[in-house]
């Protein structure tokens, strides 16, 4: 994404990951700042503590969960998640898997080939970079493999308690350009300009509670706009 280098750039560079993008950063209009405080307001008083529904009990189980959890609903990777945290304890215990077994164990989640790979190589480097843990760091989470800024925003923020940024997945996606918040396409771009919109110490409580009304209310196919308490803040951009 090429632009000319302007005084309101700033360079967003993925780390363990080919080149680097230049964002451009959006002047944010006061009265969409206003905006975005109601909907916070109101997203507290319907989704007072909103966190993910992936079940985990450890950073290692978060990061592997999410992993999983890519073109498959929360749901079916709990199902699987339950029986497969069990076996796998430590990232020494995924560094050391059989891969054909762990394909079938992670089999109803899609992508099983692919992501026990990355399960099997996300264990060798936490073992062998890391002492078996996982980074409380965005530059380092960048560096394990299957995990973008999107995986690595859930776990520091959910795991660890670090506003590192937005979770930018399809939900968040569908509902913050809805409602006008962005008209960018981009995951990284629509994270840029909410994260100039959202105070910092909401970052992590936004990401969850958007997600859950993108769940529960402005659903893809069959929104419920007339049920929705942000109908008044919203654009209705359909």
């Amino acid at each position: 994404m090429p632009e000319k280098q302007s005084s309101g750039e700033v360079k967003a560079k993925r780390k363990g990951r080919k080149g680097a993008e230049r964002l451009k950063v959006v002047e944010v209009p006061k009265e969409k700042k206003k905006v975005v405080q109601k909907i916070i307001r109101r997203l507290k008083k319907l989704y007072p503590n909103a966190t993910t529904a992936l079940r985990w009990s450890n950073p290692l189980e978060l990061l592997v969960a999410t992993i999983l959890s890519a073109q498959c609903t929360d749901e079916r990777v709990n199902q699987v998640t339950q029986t497969l945290f069990q076996k796998y304890r430590s990232a020494e215990d995924y560094a050391d898997a059989d891969l054909k077994t762990l394909q079938e164990e992670i089999r109803p989640t899609g992508y099983y080939r692919q992501k026990a790979k990355k399960l099997k190589e996300l264990g060798k480097v936490l073992v062998e970079r890391y002492g078996g843990e996982v980074p409380s760091d965005m530059d380092e989470m960048l560096k394990l493999p299957g995990v973008a800024r999107k995986t690595a925003n859930v776990v520091l923020g959910t795991a660890f308690g670090i506003p590192s940024g937005i979770v930018v997945d399809t939900h968040m996606q569908r509902v913050a350009r809805r409602m006008g918040l962005t008209s960018q396409k981009n995951p990284e771009r629509i994270e840029l300009e909410l994260m100039q919109l959202v105070p910092r110490k909401h970052w992590i409580f936004f990401s969850h509670a958007m997600i859950w009304h993108g769940r529960l209310v402005c659903q893809a196919r069959k929104p419920k706009c007339d049920e929705c308490a942000m109908s008044d803040v919203c654009e209705k951009r359909i």
